[in-house]
């Protein structure tokens, strides 16, 4: 049975009235708890390893002045008449769907986000199809083409940190061949580093870019793509952050498989220190 305070007072056949078993738990140092995710599992055996080698490939970029970027996907949301999560001051709440059923959406948003550490400066990608790696590498080249290029005209190399599972997963082939396209095209040496899994927490995307989206549109129903885009447009705190966003209608396909013989002419060069969370493209000739 569960111990509310009433429940309690029952059990002790009616001799205390439920609000002194309230204070007399609030004596002795018990109150209402929920639980607290903080367990992650036995944490993998090189995670230290690669904390260090992120924290020293950070280093090495910003004393040459080349650019390093934050990635993720922030979750998906269903636009429509929908309950968002949180709450705002207002004279009246939303009256929104009692149920959250996709066929009632008029899409599922698919926000892709980049962060810019050294000007403390967001962007993200608003995309209707699904969240695959060709679209988490169409948004960062997007941010490259509308803001990286001009914040760091000189750069001939990027950093990009990522989760080691989703778009971005560095086991993901297709991730790894679209990089390899963009190094191409762009002649831009790209180097990609991956947080061991269960440690995405760590990632600045999370904690200096899209919770404070999420604050920042609390309790406001997402009825349309337009007012998602304002939301994430207006996004501010007391550093200084910006945030720039662009809407991506076009499709892209799942399940897209790339073969074995493409795979290996990759230009991809594997760090000694964790191979599979850090490599290297540079442009083939």
């Amino acid at each position: 049975m569960r111990s509310s305070q009433r429940n309690l007072s029952r059990r002790l056949r009616g001799r205390i009235c439920y609000r002194t078993v309230g204070r007399l738990l609030r004596k002795f140092g018990f109150s209402p708890r929920v639980n607290k995710k903080r367990f992650t599992g036995p944490p993998h055996p090189d995670r230290d390893r690669q904390f260090r080698h992120i924290q020293r490939q950070k280093k090495a970029f910003e004393n040459t002045g080349d650019p390093r970027i934050s990635v993720d996907t922030k979750k998906k949301e269903l636009i429509g008449n929908f309950k968002n999560a949180g709450r705002r001051w207002c004279r009246k709440a939303d009256e929104v769907n009692a149920h959250d059923f996709p066929q009632d959406a008029t899409c599922r948003a698919v926000p892709y986000a980049i962060y810019d550490e050294q000007h403390n400066e967001g962007h993200v990608r608003v995309g209707t199809s699904g969240d695959t790696s060709a679209f988490a590498v169409a948004a960062i080249r997007g941010w490259w083409k509308t803001r990286g290029r001009r914040r760091f005209p000189q750069a001939k190399r990027l950093l990009i940190i990522a989760d080691a599972g989703g778009s971005n997963s560095c086991r993901t082939r297709l991730w790894k061949r679209e990089l390899q396209r963009w190094a191409d095209q762009d002649g831009l040496e790209i180097t990609v580093c991956h947080y061991p899994t269960g440690a995405s927490k760590w990632n600045a995307v999370e904690h200096r870019l899209l919770n404070h989206i999420s604050a920042n549109w609390a309790g406001y129903p997402l009825r349309t793509l337009k007012a998602m885009l304002a939301f994430i447009r207006g996004t501010t705190t007391q550093t200084g952050l910006s945030v720039t966003a662009l809407l991506d209608e076009k499709p892209y396909p799942l399940k897209v498989k790339v073969p074995d013989d493409e795979m290996a002419s990759l230009n991809i060069r594997h760090r000694r220190i964790c191979p599979s969370w850090n490599y290297t493209f540079k442009p083939r000739k």
